[in-house]
């Protein structure tokens, strides 16, 4: 038999390679083997979906994989992609603006003249740019630590963070830390707390809106990470909320302090944080609405 690569695979789909690649080594190709570096893959190769991923594609996601293939400027893929990382970055103590987060997403550059840019901004910015590549790309997969820990390994490679010999880039911390002045889960139970929280919630087969921000709270307050976790755990919520059916959400600037409050007074009234993602899901629905996306 005549084996194809994985480069032609993924044009014949439609899909990035990194996503074939992916797809291969988790045994969703039948057939496909792998020689050295190198896998093969049969001609005529079904992927096998698992039930998750088996869910009506919503049009959201659609356009987003169908606009980010093609590279499309101005559309909702280019609005989320800036956004999101604009916002999200800017919480965690960005100083790059909206502008120059956009100049940098559009033309993989940046000018500025009389004034002083942090190099840890631009990389974290260029690599949060990926993370949303990546939950687009991945979307209907099984939330797992894996792909978690790749999120982090992207979003944290090639920062000053990175290079220090207490901090790993795609591995839980090493450290104890706090968050909002709270303490956090002890660094050596980490791992066992991000299991029982991913096993309650991949035991169901779709979650509810407010079931996505309880894990989101969850994995907060567990604080899996050195640094990155605030925005790990947007990404994630992104992701989660396009796969079972909910109109995801931006937490921006103005929504900070709401949003803050109501991470940390979750336990006792869930409406401050729902309310606040709630709010934030209606500004993005007005761009859906705007770009004529259907949800």
């Amino acid at each position: 038999m005549k084996y194809i690569s994985v480069t032609e695979y993924a044009k014949r789909h439609g899909i990035p390679e990194r996503t074939v690649r992916h797809y291969c080594k988790t045994g969703q190709i039948d057939g496909a083997y792998l020689v050295g570096k190198t896998w093969n893959i049969p001609p005529d190769a079904v992927r096998q979906l698992r039930e998750s991923d088996q869910r009506k594609v919503s049009p959201l996601l659609k356009a987003l994989r169908e606009q980010q293939q093609i590279a499309l400027k101005g559309g909702i893929y280019h609005r989320t992609q800036i956004d999101l990382t604009y916002n999200s970055n800017h919480i965690e103590g960005s100083r790059l603006t909206y502008d120059q987060t956009r100049f940098i997403f559009e033309t993989n550059t940046i000018g500025v003249e009389g004034e002083s840019l942090r190099v840890d901004d631009i990389v974290e910015t260029i690599n949060h740019f990926r993370c949303i590549d990546l939950i687009i790309e991945r979307a209907e997969e099984r939330l797992t630590e894996s792909l978690i820990k790749e999120l982090h390994f992207i979003l944290k490679s090639g920062t000053s963070d990175s290079r220090m010999e207490w901090f790993a880039a795609g591995e839980y911390k090493l450290l104890p830390n706090e968050v909002g002045g709270m303490p956090t889960v002890a660094p050596e139970k980490v791992s066992g707390e991000m299991k029982v929280m991913l096993k309650e919630y991949n035991s169901r087969k779709t979650n509810s809106f407010e079931e996505i921000i309880n894990m989101h709270h969850r994995f907060e307050t567990i604080h899996p990470f050195q640094d990155g976790n605030g925005r790990v755990g947007r990404l994630i919520m992104f992701k989660e909320c396009l796969v079972n059916g909910h109109v995801p959400f931006i937490i921006t600037e103005e929504l900070k302090m709401f949003y803050y409050r109501g991470l940390k007074e979750w336990n006792q009234t869930r409406g401050y944080l729902l309310d606040t993602c709630l709010t934030a899901q209606d500004n993005y629905k007005a761009l859906l609405d705007y770009f004529k996306i259907k949800y």
